[in-house]
C-alpha cells in the first residue's frame, strides 16, 4: 500500500498538460491586452479612412 502511495506522489503524467494549459492561457490574455491596446488607435485610423473615402465618386473613362 504504502509503495503504491509512493508510486501516486511521484507520478507527472498529468504535468505537462497542466503546463501548456497555464502558457495557452498566458498567450491568449496577452493577445487580448494588445488587442484592447491597440484598438482604439485602429478605430482612429479606419474612422479617418472613412472620411477621406465618404463621397468619393470614381470615374471610369474607356478610350478606344
Amino acid at each position: 500500500m504504502l509503495n503504491m502511495i509512493k508510486n501516486f506522489a511521484n507520478d507527472e503524467s498529468g504535468a505537462v498538460t497542466v503546463d501548456w494549459v497555464v502558457l495557452t492561457a498566458a498567450a491568449v490574455a496577452m493577445a487580448v491586452a494588445a488587442g484592447s491596446a491597440i484598438l482604439p488607435q485602429i478605430e482612429t485610423l479606419l474612422n479617418g479612412a472613412k472620411g477621406e473615402l465618404t463621397g468619393f465618386s470614381p470615374t471610369v473613362t474607356i478610350t478606344e
